[in-house]
């Protein structure tokens, strides 16, 4: 039963801040405070986001994005961050990151969700989330910005690498970005090329923009490009700022093939050969659980294997759900090698292996 409109709810987050004095002090409990709010109306809460799904619209064959309301509660969001989903399957609660398309008035946002072979979760919300369902929603995260001095801009996404650039590319032009933008995505199959007919009426309205697509998988189509990311594709860019976002071989393609500013963000981990490692000694304080381990797999993977359930989302060291405080000893970031050792600090589980012994608080 819902006693309050969503929509109340929605303009009177600002009310709860002398209940959220009250928590910082100890004097209440959010967790019963957050029990009487979503008696009230479910999407309550103090702190927690939750967002009601207002609309869905497919962009591709394999994409929908999601118009949704926040609670009030989602603060300093902007759009081309991303922000974690959480989703309760088969009494397991599991969360993916998305990005942020749009960010609006009255806490309104749109996030798109590409349909992913196997994926349980991805598959789940474009089969049977419906509108007027609720979702909850976590922290968001990442630093793409768009270059306001910039004489010119390039944008390449490869598959989902689109939606945080499109979300940056829509502000950019509303607020009068008149030097020359280019946007170039990397598809495997026509079908999947997003938002087409949104990014031909920007064309129509803002001179300065040009949107093409790539085909990598399949025969050429008139006015698209075909094949993967060569130096062919970025003619004519020079004194250009790029933002990339698509997955980690496509990052590592564009730098390799760019010399110019460069800001990319990717969405899957780099393929990583586990050799067999050294063993060390892993403990795991607040478990009270220790165990010889090795130095080649991930903390994740690691506490995993001893029957420890770590909070985690992406495992790819975006989402940041695993995070844990190192409390002694070095670990190597699996992404660059980097070693780590500042006692009293935050790490992700999901991207670091034990370099030697570790205690984690977890």
């Amino acid at each position: 039963m819902t006693l309050l409109p969503f929509s109340w709810v929605c303009v009177t987050a600002r009310m709860l801040e002398p209940l959220r004095w009250l928590v910082a002090r100890h004097w209440l409990r959010e967790s019963e405070v957050d029990a009487v709010l979503a008696w009230l109306q479910p999407a309550w809460r103090l702190n927690r986001v939750f967002a009601r799904v207002e609309g869905r619209d497919w962009v591709s064959d394999d994409m929908l994005a999601l118009r949704l309301r926040c609670n009030g509660n989602a603060r300093g969001w902007q759009a081309g961050q991303h922000v974690q989903l959480f989703m309760v399957l088969d009494g397991v609660r599991h969360s993916r990151s998305y990005s942020l398309m749009r960010v609006g008035a009255g806490g309104r946002i749109e996030l798109a969700i590409r349909r992913q072979p196997g994926g349980r979760l991805s598959n789940r919300l474009l089969d049977h989330l419906a509108v007027g369902s609720l979702l909850e929603l976590g922290s968001v995260g990442g630093e793409l910005q768009w270059p306001q001095q910039a004489d010119g801009v390039a944008l390449l996404a490869a598959g989902s690498g689109i939606t945080p650039l499109i979300g940056l590319l829509r502000e950019a032009l509303a607020q009068g970005f008149s030097a020359p933008v280019r946007l170039l995505h990397y598809v495997r199959e026509s079908g999947q090329c997003a938002f087409v007919a949104e990014l031909q009426q920007l064309m129509a309205r803002h001179s300065n923009l040009t949107v093409s697509w790539a085909l990598t998988g399949s025969a050429a189509v008139p006015g698209a490009l075909t094949g993967r990311l060569c130096a062919d594709h970025l003619g004519g860019l020079q004194g250009f700022s790029l933002l990339a976002c698509g997955s980690a071989g496509f990052v590592d393609s564009v730098r390799e093939h760019w010399r110019g500013p460069l800001q990319v963000e990717a969405f899957t981990a780099l393929a990583r050969r586990i050799e067999p490692g050294s063993a060390v000694q892993l403990q795991f304080t607040r478990s009270r659980q220790s165990m010889q381990g090795d130095n080649a797999r991930s903390l994740l993977e690691q506490a995993e294997a001893q029957g420890l359930r770590p909070a985690h989302g992406c495992r790819q060291g975006i989402c940041a759900s695993c995070t844990c405080t190192l409390l002694a000893g070095t670990v190597r970031d699996l992404r660059s090698g980097a070693l780590f050792a500042e006692p009293g600090q935050p790490i992700r589980l999901c991207i670091n292996a034990p370099h030697g012994d570790v205690q984690i608080d977890l």
